[in-house]
């Protein structure tokens, strides 16, 4: 156990240099959120007042705080898919090493990774003036919400690095779903405003019970049935993504 402990965190050192050595990346991953929150937020502010209450930058920035930890989540995993492509995941393989240490190292860095471009995209909802109804306590819990839907999803990003065969397709896979996932969600529009067919996608979308949750949050308080669903639907789906992904892993990784 301890020598695992050591290979974990010797590898997530050396995920968050990485990270910190790719500042233009991060800053890259923000820019989607910001024109959002920004430009959106503000071209939509007096069509949206119907079902926001007059702030639609309040009422959107639950949405975009699920959209970076989705799209953060889910590219987490093309890093590890580099170290494929130019051999330094075989080498590591095959040192002595803990193959689940690789994993989990990972799985660490790109939550951290998660955790922050949230708390800085939190922190610019605040400075254009977005009141948090449910205060300090309240914001904090946006993070851990924002956390726990990326949990299931980096699983995914990781079983894709390993059964893709090269970047181009992983690339490919983020563009087809982050956004539009983030549409069949209530990130923009209240669920009950979407066609049919989006709606039934939207209740079964994670992402709409994350944002449901953040906007009660944000914008009345401590609804305890709202959060209580998002909470059991949240853990269900990062439960089911963790036993799937134990098993595609662990046979890639044998």
């Amino acid at each position: 156990m301890g020598n695992f402990l050591q290979e974990t965190r010797a590898q997530l050192v050396r995920w968050l240099i990485h990270t910190r050595r790719e500042p233009f990346s991060m800053a890259f991953n923000l820019l989607n959120p910001i024109i959002l929150l920004i430009f959106m937020g503000g071209a939509f502010q007096s069509l949206a007042k119907d079902f926001t209450g007059g702030d639609y930058r309040a009422y959107l920035l639950p949405g975009i705080l699920a959209l970076t930890a989705f799209g953060n989540s889910l590219a987490g995993g093309i890093s590890l898919l580099f170290d494929k492509e130019n051999g330094f995941l075989l080498r590591l393989m095959s040192a002595p090493v803990s193959r689940g240490s690789i994993l989990v190292s990972r799985f660490l860095a790109v939550n951290i990774n998660t955790i922050l471009q949230c708390a800085i995209v939190l922190i610019l909802g605040l400075l254009f003036g977005v009141h948090i109804a449910t205060g300090l306590t309240g914001a904090v819990t946006l993070l851990l919400i924002s956390l726990l839907l990326g949990f299931g999803v980096t699983v995914i990003s990781l079983i894709l690095a390993f059964v893709l065969e090269n970047h181009g397709d992983f690339f490919a896979i983020l563009g087809i779903t982050a956004l539009p996932l983030t549409f069949l969600s209530s990130a923009f529009v209240p669920v009950e405003s979407l066609p049919a067919w989006m709606r039934f996608l939207a209740q079964v979308n994670p992402m709409t019970y994350a944002v449901d949750g953040m906007r009660t949050l944000a914008l009345s308080g401590w609804n305890g049935s709202v959060l209580a669903r998002m909470a059991v639907v949240l853990v269900i789906f990062d439960v089911a993504m963790f036993w799937i992904g134990s098993r595609v892993l662990r046979r890639h990784l044998a």
